[in-house]
């Protein structure tokens, strides 16, 4: 009696382990970066940077962000960021700066420091600036973020910095660059309630 309770008890915690890492991986984001090929209202397909052609269900009330270039100057302490990187944490640059609008600061989107996937091992960082550094090859910014995290990365002339402009699902259209994170089903299949456009033509840098 006391096998067969030790053998539930194992499956009832073999289960209990599937299921959490089953939720883990529904609640990782996919992203998707590339060109909006057809669109609906309903869903999006986009021929993505790395060849292939996704389709993502839209949610109803699906919104759009216009993701439009801003300058360097536009990063000031205080300002809430989103910095892909590479490098090591002693000597880290950035890949392209992503400037939270105002309306989005408090509520410090994405804080922290993980894995990104814009380049191989690559790092994103979306943390408040606590201090900017010029010098003769950029920007350093020091950045804070939650649990006492700290990060110090070089902006080099020339990388993309931008911010978050409100769009509207007209601005999604045929032709149009887009950043897209994406939940994904037990089944597989993509679903956004956001789209990420490039203003103008621009492709997303992050």
């Amino acid at each position: 009696m006391k096998s067969v309770r030790l053998f539930a008890g194992l499956v009832v915690a073999s289960v209990a382990l599937l299921s959490a890492a089953t939720a883990m991986a529904q609640g990782a984001p996919t992203r998707l970066r590339g060109t909006i090929s057809a669109i609906d209202g309903k869903t999006v397909t986009i021929a993505t940077r790395e060849g292939s052609t996704v389709t993502v269900k839209l949610n109803d009330n699906w919104t759009v962000g216009l993701v439009a270039p801003v300058t360097v100057a536009d990063i000031k302490p205080g300002s809430f960021v989103g910095i892909a990187s590479t490098g090591t944490d002693a000597n880290r640059t950035a890949l392209e700066v992503l400037v939270f609008p105002d309306s989005m600061k408090a509520a410090k989107p994405g804080e922290g420091h993980y894995p990104w996937d814009l380049q191989p091992e690559s790092m994103m960082t979306n943390a408040t600036v606590a201090t900017v550094a010029a010098g003769g090859d950029g920007q350093t910014l020091k950045l804070d973020y939650k649990d006492g995290g700290t990060q110090t990365i070089k902006v080099k002339p020339g990388i993309p910095i931008v911010t978050f402009l409100p769009g509207t699902q007209a601005d999604a259209k045929v032709g149009a660059k887009v950043f897209v994170g994406a939940a994904k089903a037990a089944d597989g299949s993509l679903s956004a309630g956001r789209l990420n456009v490039g203003k103008d033509g621009l492709t997303p840098p992050m």
